[in-house]
Parts: structure tokens; sequence; C-alpha cells
């Protein structure tokens, strides 16, 4: 007749073997394992116990049901006496039983305790608040309203707070300062990692599902034409992209009115001198750069097309239309309207010089063939559908390159041909002096600006920071707070392990660990890891995640 037999092993641990009776002699037949928990050792039993009833066993059918007990490790009310040969006790013969075990919770675990980690890696757990924390997390797994967010933490396998404390942490992260004590951390990261000197800005909206506007909320000039109240959010980060400032403004504001603050913001929180500002070509206005560079910065912004007859009249006078793949032409553009700094009966273009040509800045102008050929079918396109309304064929509001006389509509051939000598070209001005960046890095500083043009698509879909559904400038304000940690740990994954980080989620997700109760504890097992999964933890982590 075959037994569960427990021992005590030397380690502590109590050991769970099958043992039979033959000819008046004990034998092992099998060791199950050691258990160190009462949870571990639930399971042991069972697994013995299916073993026992495995067929061929030989057990009588007696139609007994074994009754479900608490069985306790051996020997844990106290140390354990010198044992030799890992034998210490000798148990009772007889059928041991416990509990079947049960599967009481099941959450994704492995992805939580991972964005714990690289929240903490960042300096963030400073702040030394849990709840933010997880309204941080759960932005970045599913985004959702606050009366749901609980049920995302849930799925991980955390313990939620309840929403009047959420909603608490919420007002205590804008009243606390969080966001600066945050941009610190973010400054300090960024700084650790790279060079701050440089960095990147660009504008965003977020409306409102709102009818009615207030001082901050208000309609103005949307990208996606959209009419609800909004605000304008800029974001500053650094040449990669990682996030250092962020600031909201009523919804009607111009753009170019919420740089400098930004900015400054910026440079006065961290004590920075040489601060250089990259940002598009819907940023620069005449008064925005003086500003900026009355201010002390250095910037880098693109240039209207429009402006290059004026730039390059000296090109044209000399060389004509005919530019080469890849050609730069380094020059001067005036500050405002026109000037006679660039001396058009001058072969060579002026180097530009902030002594000799105060009423100018510095211009790099590129061209592309790969870019104009682009622009050549754009405005193929656009010449087409103005031929097709000057001839009656379509009837649209008035496009591109047609002009109304009257009830007159006739096709603008000199615009046309203006836009036609153009394509290809790509301009970028600077107060920046060839001695300090030559007109390559010119170039190749502004064509980082994707980088912030990716953080705001990534706050936008990923993080779904709009449409907003809080009112109060507070919560507004403690909203934009938690989507600015969310993007610091979102850019941190992406930049450890080169994926977006919505694929990072839909990887590690389904990874489910299990709560069990067995044996009159519970204990949760994590799931096992394929090689690629363990991969993807160790470049978030930074070691294999074993347990």
């Amino acid at each position: 007749m075959a037994w569960i037999r427990r021992v005590r092993t030397a380690s502590g641990a109590t050991a769970v073997q099958i043992a039979e009776s033959v000819g008046g002699r004990r034998r092992i037949v099998a060791h199950v394992g050691s258990a160190h928990t009462e949870a571990e050792l639930g399971v042991l039993i069972e697994r013995a116990r299916e073993l026992l009833e495995a067929p061929g066993q030989g057990e009588l059918e007696l139609g007994v049901e074994p009754v479900a007990v608490r069985t306790p490790l051996l020997g844990e009310a106290g140390p354990a006496p010198p044992v030799l040969f890992d034998v210490a006790v000798e148990p009772l013969r007889g059928r041991v039983a416990v509990a079947g075990p049960r599967v009481v919770a099941t959450g994704s675990r492995v992805l939580y305790d991972v964005l714990v980690s690289v929240f903490t890696s960042l300096g963030f757990d400073a702040l030394g608040d849990e709840v933010f924390r997880d309204l941080v997390i759960a932005r970045l797994v599913e985004p959702t309203s606050i009366l749901d967010t609980g049920r995302v933490l849930v799925d991980l396998g955390a313990t939620p707070a309840s929403e009047k404390t959420m909603r608490r942490t919420l007002l205590r992260a804008h009243q606390g300062g969080y966001r600066d004590q945050l941009a610190g951390l973010c400054f300090a990261h960024a700084r650790a990692a790279g060079d701050v000197s440089l960095c990147l800005y660009d504008v965003t909206t977020l409306y409102f599902e709102a009818e009615n506007e207030d001082e901050l909320r208000r309609v103005g000039y949307s990208k996606e034409r959209r009419v609800d109240p909004q605000i304008v959010v800029g974001l500053l980060v650094d040449r990669y992209g990682f996030p250092l400032e962020i600031g909201c403004y009523e919804g009607n504001r111009a753009e170019t009115a919420t740089i400098l603050p930004i900015v400054r913001q910026f440079r006065n929180r961290h004590g920075l001198e040489n601060l250089v500002v990259v940002a598009d070509a819907g940023m620069p206005s005449a008064a925005n750069l003086r500003d900026l560079d009355e201010a002390g910065f250095g910037f880098i912004v693109g240039s209207r097309v429009t402006k290059a007859p004026i730039d390059l009249e000296s090109h044209f006078r000399w060389h004509g239309d005919a530019f080469t793949d890849g050609q730069i032409i380094d020059t001067i553009t005036p500050r405002k309207g026109r000037n006679r700094d660039n001396d058009v009966a001058l072969k060579a273009e002026p180097v530009w010089d902030r002594e000799q040509h105060p009423a100018s800045w510095r211009a790099v102008w590129a061209y592309s063939a790969r870019r104009a050929a682009r622009d050549n079918r754009t405005l193929t396109a656009q010449e087409n559908r103005a031929r097709a309304v000057v001839g009656g064929e379509q009837t649209a509001r008035t496009p591109r390159f047609v002009t109304v006389t009257g009830d007159t509509t006739t096709l603008d051939e000199a615009s046309l041909a203006r836009a036609r000598r153009l394509v290809g070209l790509k301009g970028y001005v600077t107060n920046l002096p060839v001695t300090v960046v030559t007109a390559p890095e010119v170039i190749a500083n502004y064509h980082d600006l994707w980088h912030v043009e990716q953080s705001f698509r990534m706050s936008k879909t990923d993080l779904a920071a709009r449409p907003m559904f809080v009112r109060t400038k507070d919560a507004i304000e403690a909203h934009l707070t938690i989507v600015f940690t969310a993007l610091a740990v979102a850019r941190a994954i992406q930049n450890r392990t080169g994926l977006a980080v919505r694929n990072v989620i839909r990887q590690l997700r389904p990874l489910r660990s299990a709560t069990i109760a067995i044996n009159g504890a519970a204990q949760t097992f994590p799931p096992e890891l394929d090689p690629e999964r363990r991969t993807l933890l160790d470049a978030l982590t930074g070691k294999a995640l074993t347990k």
C-alpha cells in the first residue's frame, strides 16, 4: 500500500514523498518536491494525491471521500533539531488530505511590476505617492476615467484606492507641486542620458466635451477644425523626445505666444545659460524671434517657402532657378520686410554676422530632388483642381491658384509659376553663427522635431489625453501632470526596448499571474516566460524577472 509521506529536510523545508510497504519493508517510490510555504505544501500534496490516484496504483474503491484538512509545515513551531541523512521526523502512516486548490484571482502582475520598475528608475518614487503612481500606470495601460481606473488596476493585480482617494490625489498633485518635482527629475534623467542644451518645442490643442467656454477653455484655432472649447498645450522635449516641460494656455491664445513662457520657465528652473530652441515653421514671427534673441536664447526655426525669392535673390540672379540634389545655400534673411543687407550685385552669398547684419537673421536653404518630386505632385493636383473650378466642372470654395474678380474666376498663372520655381526648397532661420553651428548641423537639428511630434501623437493616442471630461483649472492641470508623467515613462520604455509602448503592453498584458488558495493559504504564482518575453523584461528592468 502506498501513502504520502512528509519529512523535514536539513534546510528547514518539508519534503513530500510517496512511500510504499513491500514485504514489511518501507520503500520511497517518488520524491514529489520540497515546500517552504503552506501553499506550496498544499500543491505538492495535491500532486502526490493525483499520482496515487493514477491508474495502476491498485487502490481499493471504498467509496470514502478523504477529509480536507489543513496540513502544516513540519517543525514550523520552533527551530529544527540536528538531523542526519535529511530525515528528522517519522510521520504517521496514512493518507494526508488537503482541500483542492482554487484560483481566487488572476492579474497582469508582470506588466504592473515592470511599469512600477520603470517609474521608480526615473526617480518618480521620490514623490512618495503610490496612488499617483497607480494613476500613471493605469493611464499607460488603458486610459480611462477615474471611475473606471479601479477596474484597470484590479486587472493588473494591484489593489486600487477608492474613487474619492484618487480624486484627492489629483488635487494633491496640483496643489502639492508634483509637476515641478517631476520636471526636475525629468531634467536630471535627460541630462544623465545626453545633452539638454538643445530642446525641441511644439504646441497642440486638447478639446473638451463641453458647450460653454470659460476663462481657460476657449474656442480657438483647431488643426482638426473643431468648434469645441479647447486649451493650448506647449511641450518642450530633449532632442530624443523625452519630456522636460509642459504648460497649458487659453484655447484662443496664438501658438506663437506660448514658446517664450515655456522656455523661460525651463531655463530659470534649472539655471541654464546657453539654450537652443528648435521649433517648426508655425512658430516664428518677427516679434517672437526678436524676443527669443533678446532673452538670450538660440533658436532654429523653419522658414516659409514664400521667403525664398527674397533670401535667394542673389542665387536666382547669378545661377537661375537650377539646383542640384542636396545643395545647401547659407545666406541671410531680413528680420522684417526687405533690407539692403544682401547685395544682389555680389555673386557670393553673405556670411551672417550679428554686428554686420543687425536687421537680418541667418538663413539656410536646402534643395532635395525627392522633395521637389513630392512638391510637383502636390502642385499638379492643386492646378488640376483649380482648372476644374475655373472651367465650371467643380463647385467648391476657392482653391489655391484661383483668382475671383466679380463673377469671373481665372487661373493665377503667375502664382503657379512662382510655386513651380521653388519646389524642393526648405528654409531654416537661426541666430547661431556658422562658427557655432554649421549649415548641415542646422538642418539636422531641425529635423529632430519629429521626436516632439511623436510625443504629441503618443499623448493623444496611446495616453488618450483628449477629449477631456474635467472642467476646473486645477483638474485640468492635474490631468496634464498625469499625462506628462506617463509620457516620460512611455518614452523611457521606448528608448530601452526600441518598441512603441502600446506594443510592449500588448505583449506583456496577456502574461497572467494566478493567486491560488490551497491548504488554508493563498499564494501568487507567476506565469511561464518564453525567451522573447524574458528578453523584453531584461531590457525594461535590466535584469531577468524570475519571481
